[in-house]
């Protein structure tokens, strides 16, 4: 027999767990920069004038990357007109953000100026895209039920933000009306055709509401 002692089995190192923080940071990195490409380029190119090269060179990713991430060109525009309208990636909705809040809060004045400040800072940052989606909606079926989707949307957060401001649901028609003077169309209009400033824009439209809202 031999003398020799028995080895002490092998430790095998434990299994490292795999982390995932980094690649879901990475990920969440380079989902803001192609949508932030995306609103840049559609705004200021439109539908047609965009392409995902475009957006891929402009964000410094692989066209196949886009895909991954959206699906299509119409899937990247729908989600940059998401984060156009609250202005990041954030998935909060707009009506649960402090500035919606804001509406409902102090004097009629100042819940006036809360309401038009807030509807200014989202056309700005979206008008040029939903100008981007009604042109796309031309020729594409799903576009236009997005456009209308988009457009319900916005009529039900226009009169929840009139009930915060003036205190009660405002009537059907004022608040047709209003959802039609505060939309996209008509700040473009005032805006980019007819060259209002931000502040000539925001005092004629606290006057509109006032006005039609009272």
């Amino acid at each position: 027999m031999s003398s020799r002692a028995k080895a002490p089995p092998k430790r095998t190192a434990p299994k490292r767990r795999y982390d995932t923080t980094r690649r879901d940071r990475q990920a969440a990195a380079t989902r803001q920069e192609v949508l932030e490409a995306a609103v840049e380029l559609f705004r200021d190119s439109g539908w047609a004038g965009t392409t995902l090269a475009a957006i891929a060179e402009r964000a410094g990713v692989a066209i196949e990357t886009i895909y991954n991430g959206f699906g299509s060109k119409k899937g990247l525009l729908r989600a940059a007109c998401d984060v156009a309208v609250v202005g990041d990636t954030q998935e909060v909705p707009l009506a649960e953000r402090p500035e919606y809040q804001r509406m409902g809060e102090g004097s009629l004045e100042a819940r006036l100026h809360a309401a038009i400040t807030l509807n200014t800072d989202v056309l700005e940052r979206s008008a040029l895209l939903w100008r981007a989606v009604v042109e796309a909606a031309v020729a594409d079926s799903e576009a236009a039920e997005w456009r209308d989707e988009f457009e319900a949307g916005r009529y039900v957060d226009t009169r929840r933000g009139l009930t915060l401001v003036f205190g009660a649901p405002p009537d059907p028609a004022t608040a047709d009306l209003l959802w039609a003077v505060l939309g996209p169309e008509v700040y473009l209009k005032l805006v980019h055709e007819r060259g209002q400033t931000r502040a000539e824009y925001e005092t004629l439209m606290v006057r509109a509401v006032r006005d039609l809202g009272s």
